[in-house]
């Protein structure tokens, strides 16, 4: 979109909050970079450049503003959205690909030469791996730097910078502040925390709470998962050790309170949190799309701004897949919950109620089928998914239609099953299961097609936004998936 420099112009004028994230905007007599929603004074059309990344901003030169921190703007949809080589670059190295492994980590996962990527990133993002990388951390050391009390040799750390130094110049360059006068003008009072600090998600409106935290706590696994307080709390399996996250709904972000084992492992959890609840989403374009349908508008109208629920690990996702494999919610819970009892990590967590990380693929290798109580057939699906994830990528930079084409050939995965996986673990926001029995029954109800091939064929007027329609569809019922826990 930055190329559209009328468009962008408009955006900016009319300080559009929904472009946030979309592109940047420079200001030549300033020296500065914007989220197009900056609160000051728009700048004369002629001073204005555009930019796809914060990133390929700084590279040029400019600064972040201090009043609208472009680098806390939601993040672009086209990341969740895409499915090519920048789409997956992108999703990786929000989730520390290049932190940990550098930029041949990254060219290996995507199965691409260091050259391949770095040219197409360059080519769409004016900027490389390294300064994207850069760029996000930068984000992450001015978030530890204004809500929490750690020393800057620690803040420097757990943002994934090498050096004190390097540390101390990215943040005087990106925001024309040291680190020590960044802190000091932070708004709240910093306080000191050991391995624990809040932050807040941002998100473009509208969004429904309802649905994607309804979802996360009514198929929750005791354990691993659960709503307290208002908030659905879960343990998550990082690079640098185990964690717990708490998100909790607020009118105009996601409030998230971290307890971490090691803080390095901070802008990895952030961002699954993030892709758990679907925060980057573009919720106008989905909604204007799917309204065009008459039968779908009224859903669309009466809950607008509807998520999809995601997962912070891929693996985990599809093995609960398998388990809710014709059987209740309720069922698939309590059979999760076996595993986890018996194969999963303890963890302490003085905050909660969380016993467990879910166990991992190494784990599950060696359950003895008979302890597992539902039918042979399934067990059998359930090893045979669990011997073939080492080689099937579920993680966020994974190919959507290798990995479909992988499950699809393992006994016992059908379409269900596929594109349940392919929606919560993989991303796409096309997955499209027309064979679950609440989008059946929403389907009878609204006069839609009842057989799933029919319903399949009336779908592709949603494309490419069918699994947001299926949370439309879903609400239908009264479900617990629906609704916000008392």
């Amino acid at each position: 979109m930055h190329s559209d420099t009328e468009r962008c112009v408009r955006a900016v004028q009319s300080r559009d909050a929904r472009f946030d994230g979309w592109f940047f905007t420079a200001v030549l007599t300033t020296g500065i970079y914007c989220r197009p929603s900056c609160p000051v004074l728009p700048p004369k059309a002629r001073n204005m450049r555009f930019y796809p990344s914060a990133a390929a901003a700084q590279q040029a030169g400019f600064r972040a503003c201090k009043r609208c921190l472009p680098d806390a703007s939601p993040g672009s949809p086209q990341w969740n959205e895409r499915a090519d080589l920048v789409g997956r670059a992108m999703r990786l190295i929000a989730d520390g690909v290049v932190d940990t492994g550098g930029v041949p980590a990254l060219a290996a996962r995507l199965g691409y030469s260091v050259r391949q990527v770095e040219r197409q990133l360059r080519a769409e993002l004016g900027a490389g791996p390294l300064a994207l990388a850069r760029a996000r951390r930068a984000q992450t050391a001015r978030v530890l730097i204004e809500t929490s009390g750690l020393a800057m040799t620690e803040v420097a750390m757990a943002s994934g910078f090498g050096s004190i130094r390097t540390f101390n110049d990215t943040v005087r360059e990106v925001f024309a502040l040291s680190p020590t006068d960044l802190r000091r003008r932070a708004s709240a009072q910093a306080r000191p925390v050991s391995g624990g600090l809040t932050v807040r998600l941002p998100f473009r409106a509208p969004f429904s709470p309802s649905n994607v935290f309804g979802h996360l706590a009514a198929t929750a696994v005791p354990g691993v998962e659960e709503w307290r307080a208002g908030a659905y709390r879960r343990s998550m399996r990082l690079p640098n050790g185990p964690g717990v996250v708490s998100l909790r709904p607020q009118a105009d972000h996601v409030r998230c309170d971290l307890a971490l084992t090691d803080l390095r492992d901070v802008p990895v959890a952030i961002s699954r949190c993030r892709r758990l609840l679907d925060l980057d989403a573009d919720p106008v374009a989905v909604d204007d799309l799917l309204a065009a349908d008459p039968l779908l508008a009224p859903l669309v109208r009466r809950t607008p701004g509807r998520r999809v629920p995601r997962t912070v690990d891929g693996d985990e996702m599809a093995v609960r897949a398998v388990l809710g494999q014709q059987v209740s919610t309720q069922a698939a819970r309590t059979h999760a919950a076996r595993l986890v009892l018996a194969h999963g990590e303890p963890i302490s967590d003085p905050g909660g109620g969380l016993t467990h990380l879910f166990p991992d693929t190494a784990a599950l290798a060696e359950i003895d089928p008979e302890t597992l109580a539902f039918p042979r057939s399934r067990r059998a699906t359930l090893l045979g998914l669990v011997a073939a994830l080492p080689r099937i990528d579920l993680s966020p930079g994974g190919d959507w239609r290798a990995a479909r084409e992988d499950l699809a050939a393992l006994p016992g995965i059908g379409p269900w099953t596929v594109e349940t996986i392919a929606m919560r673990a993989l991303g796409d926001p096309d997955a499209f299961v027309a064979s679950d029995l609440g989008i059946r029954a929403a389907a009878k109800e609204l006069g839609l097609p009842g057989a799933p091939a029919a319903l399949i064929a009336h779908s592709t007027a949603w494309r490419p936004w069918r699994s947001y329609a299926v949370q439309y569809l879903w609400a239908t019922g009264n479900h617990p998936i629906n609704h916000l826990p008392a």
